[in-house]
Parts: structure tokens; sequence; C-alpha cells
């Protein structure tokens, strides 16, 4: 037993759990916890501008790390705005833990108008957490943060709560510290294994889809030799981008779409049709499985509820990514699962299609990704906010190392990326960290550029400049016969970052991104380069007009009766 504050008490727990680092904005109901984490050596407060970009750093640090990360925030407006953080790493499956302060402990539930009263906090973050729980004394702390990191660390990591009133902060009292909570890993009953492998076996025509789960329980690894050892070729979702190289012979890529808008996209959505066995690895199958029942589809999936969601013939495998495959590997052998002929003709053949259709509609978005591409090392990391650019970098940016492709997953959340990098860059000071961000989206988190400055985060933001929130504008502009509230009024970005103590930089078009990005990530500081350009507008040839008819520009067919 040992006689702690509250805040020594949180402190200490975290250390215990390997954290290093706590972003977060520090306030008067969590003044405790902030000495607490101030006395403790083992850890870093990096101080943000806002609870939204607390939240987002804590994602990209968990996402670049493989560790979760840690956000502190004052209650009720200060959850509130952390929530968009929260919903983006429930998105994409972060482990991120948000300690949040409450009301002094009389007033919690009594809507007296304390500072920061919300009724019912915790509920309102309920549908982007995993689990919450609140904290009324300082003993029940090491049990709660051991909690915490248990459910971030078993079972679909996603965000978790922990609440506390701010004299659990402040007061001390007797109490025993916790161990880490072992964590054994879910793998299916060899039975399960044995009877997939066979079916695996006798596939003619086989297809591997790897989602995020694959990054999440660090299998990238396990999924090269799994298609190494079986000859069955790869599609990544977005999410799953990077999970097996983009290089590799078995790979197609992540380029898929269920409209077939594009020529491209079309020939992995036909891939997918023709498989008889789709074998989905940490994978939501959001768009669904394009073959269906005409083949059988073996889900790999540690979230239980994800198992017999997409179709009725599926034989679900409850466990880890990485140590169901482990697992399995043995019994595809035995199965002799590897006897069927090589597939990277068939692959090679489809990339280049592919590649062809990239060059012969000659869209502008496609020679700037090559240049971005080309002029940053192969194993920084690219963070991608929702821009025109980052709409094409899900489909046709090439990734070759595992976890450094990045973006909001379903959220879209527009400007979320440049505090995310930050976050990543904390996580891996030695590697390159590029933001992607329009000029939007840049100037919802713009002010974080004072936290990466203070605190040395050398991240290299591209801020695409064309003065509008350009993709409303265009939908706008071609669904509803003209644009409205999209024209935006812009600082001199040169001249912004310069005034924070960051570098400066401005293109002439995208196409200067070859010089400036290496000059860029060479310096010892912040970077913001300024790269003005013109609209980007989708191709309006009818092979992709079902782009054009979505349901937020078309009302639903049959709804309203005339």
């Amino acid at each position: 037993m040992v006689k702690l504050s509250g805040g020594e008490a949180l402190a200490r727990s975290l250390v215990a759990e390997g954290v290093e680092v706590v972003f977060g904005v520090p306030g008067i109901q969590i003044y405790g916890i902030v000495a607490g984490l101030r006395d403790e050596p083992g850890i870093r407060l990096i101080s943000t501008r806002h609870e939204q970009a607390a939240t987002y750093m804590a994602d990209g640090y968990a996402r670049a790390s493989g560790k979760p990360g840690v956000a502190l925030v004052v209650p009720g407006v200060g959850l509130y705005n952390a929530a968009s953080g929260l919903a983006t790493a429930y998105a994409r499956s972060s482990p991120v833990l948000v300690i949040v302060g409450q009301v002094p402990r009389a007033s919690i539930g009594k809507n007296v108008g304390a500072v920061h009263e919300v009724l019912d906090q915790a509920d309102t973050v309920r549908s982007v957490t995993k689990w919450r729980h609140s904290v009324m004394r300082p003993r029940e702390i090491p049990a709660a943060v051991t909690e915490a990191f248990r459910q971030m660390r078993s079972g679909r990591p996603r965000p978790v709560l922990i609440e506390a009133p701010p004299e659990v902060g402040v007061e001390s009292e007797e109490m025993d510290l916790w161990d880490p909570a072992p964590v054994s890993p879910i793998v299916p009953s060899p039975d399960q294994l044995r009877r997939a492998s066979q079916v695996i076996a006798e596939a003619r025509t086989p297809v591997i889809y790897a989602g995020g789960g694959v990054a999440r329980s660090d299998a990238e690894d396990a999924l090269v030799r799994l298609a190494e050892a079986t000859n069955i070729p790869v599609v990544t979702s977005s999410g799953g981008k990077g999970t097996i190289p983009d290089s590799h012979p078995l790979s197609y890529g992540s380029c898929f779409s269920p409209r077939g808008e594009r020529q491209e996209m079309n020939q992995l959505f036909e891939v997918m049709q023709s498989a008889d066995v789709v074998i989905g690895i940490g994978a939501r199958f959001s768009l669904g499985n394009p073959a269906g029942n005409a083949s059988t589809l073996v889900n790999i999936n540690v979230d239980d509820s994800e198992l017999m969601r997409i179709q009725s013939n599926t034989i679900p495998l409850h466990g880890d990514a990485s140590a169901t495959i482990e697992a399995m590997l043995p019994y595809l052998d035995e199965a002799r699962a590897g006897e069927r002929p090589s597939p990277t003709s068939a692959v090679e053949a489809a990339r280049n299609l592919i590649a062809y259709y990239d060059i012969r509609l000659h869209e502008p978005q496609y020679p700037v990704l090559e240049t971005i591409q080309a002029s940053i090392p192969e194993d920084a990391f690219i963070v991608w906010d929702v821009t025109q650019f980052g709409y094409y970098a899900r489909t046709h940016y090439k990734v070759n190392h595992p976890k450094t492709y990045i973006d909001s997953g379903y959220q879209f959340n527009v400007g979320y990326s440049f505090p995310t990098a930050l976050g990543v860059k904390v996580a891996q000071p030695d590697r390159g960290v590029v933001c992607m961000v329009g000029d939007g989206g840049f100037l919802y988190n713009a002010s974080e550029l004072a936290t990466a400055v203070q605190h040395g985060i050398n991240v290299t933001a591209v801020v695409f400049r064309n003065d509008s929130f350009g993709n409303v504008a265009r939908d706008l502009d071609m669904e509803f016969g003209g644009t409205y509230g999209t024209d935006l009024h812009n600082p001199d970005f040169v001249k912004f970052a310069e005034s924070f103590g960051a570098v400066g930089m401005r293109a002439g078009d995208p196409m200067e991104l070859e010089t400036l990005l290496p000059a860029a990530l060479e310096h010892d500081s912040p970077v913001i380069i300024d790269v003005p350009f013109n609209d980007m507008p989708i191709p309006r040839a009818p092979q992709f007009a079902p782009f054009y008819h979505l349901p937020w520009t078309h009302p639903q067919d049959g709804l309203i009766d005339s």
C-alpha cells in the first residue's frame, strides 16, 4: 500500500502501462491530474491549443506507434471539443484513452450550473467509445486505468474514457498500484481453422481482402506470409493500405469501388466478384462482398459482431488477425493450400491495366500524386485530409511500408490531418511526416502550428490552396445550379507560418513539390508549403455518371408519394 493523491496515482498508473506522452489542455477541474503529470519524470505533457487537436494527436500517435494514445481534457465543452477526434479514432479502430475532468462531486447530476457541467457527461460520447468509467475517489484510479488499457488491447481497439471530479486529483489515500492486465489474443479453435484451411485449399479463384484490422493487430508480416504460402492475391481496403506492400507481386492494391464508375476500379471489383472464396481479414466489408453468396466468405475478425453481418455463406473465425493467421498457416500447409498455380501474372496484368487507364484519362490529380510519391522517403508517414487529392490517394497512392498511410476513415473529417500528423511525428520523431491538406481544412486546426513550434514537432504540411471548399463548390455548382458559401478568405500562408517561427514555402504550381518537399523535410522545424491549384473536376464521361447520383444530391425514389 502507498499513500498517493489521485493525480499521482494516475501518473504512476499511466507509466506502468508504458505511456510516455499525454496530449491535452490544462484546466481548472484537472489541476490535481496536471500536477501529478508534472511531477512524473516518465511522462511528457504536450499542451495543445484546442481539445479537438488533443484527441487527433493521440489518434495519430496510436496509429504510428501501435501503442494507445492518451488525451487529457476538461469536462463538458472540453469533451465536446474532443469528440471529433474520438469519432475518427472509433472509425479507424484506434486505441485512444481520453481522461476528462468532472464538475465537483457534490454537483454531479444536480443540474445546478457548475462550470462546464453537462448531465450524463460520459453518455455524450457513448457512440464513439468502447468503454467508459467514472472514478469517485483516488484509490479507484489504478484499477480504472488497468481496465482502460485492457479494453484497448483486447478485442477491437477503440477509444475509452475515464472521468473524475476535481477532488479526486488532489485528495490522497492509501492504495495498491496495479500491474498491466495480461491480454491473450483470441484464436479460433483447431477444428475451425482446419475446416477453413480445407475450404481455402480447395478454392479455384480465392482472394484475400485485408482491412485495417491487419494493421491494428500488427499482422502485416503474417499477411504477406499467408499470401505467399497459399499463392492467393490480396486486395486491401483503404484502411488496409500498406498491410501488404503495393509493390508485392501478389498485391492488387486498394483500387476498389462497388459502383464501377472508373474502369480501373472496376478491374478489382471483377476480381472480387469472380472469387469462389474470399478471405476477409480485419475488414468491415462496408461495401459488402461483391462475390456475395456465390462465394464462401472466410471471415477473420476480432470483433464478433462483424463476423456474420455480410452474408449467410460464411465461415466465421473469431480471432485476432495476427494470431489467427499464425495459427492457420500449419493447417494450410497440411491441406496443401500452396500448390495452386501462382496468380502473379494475372495480378501484374490487372495492375498494368489500372496504370493504363490512369495515363489515358490524363486527370491532373495523377501527376501530382506521382510527384508526391517520388519526392518523399518511401518509409515516410503521409496523413491525408479530405481533399480532392486525398480522395484519389485512397485508391492510387502506393504504400510499401506498414502504417505509413493515414486517413480519417468513414468519418471524412475535414481539418483532422494536421494535428493527427503532429501525433504521428511525436510517435516517430526520426521519420519524415507529411500532412496533405486543403486550405479550408488547414485552418480548422492551424493554431496547432504554435504547438508544433513550441514542442519541436517538425511536420511538413502541404496546403493545397484554391480559396474555396472546392469539392463542395463543385458539387453545388453541378447538381444544384450554383455554389453558395464556399468561397474562402485566406491569409498569406508563408507569412502565417513565419509568424509562428516555422518555415514557409510557396509553390508556383503543384508540380514544384518535386523540389520543395525534399527541401522541407531537411528543415529542423515545422514547414508549411503553400500550393495554389485550379479546380480539378471529376471527369463527366458516361462511364463515370454513377458518381453523380449520390444520395446527398438526389432524393430516394419512391420515398415521397406524389
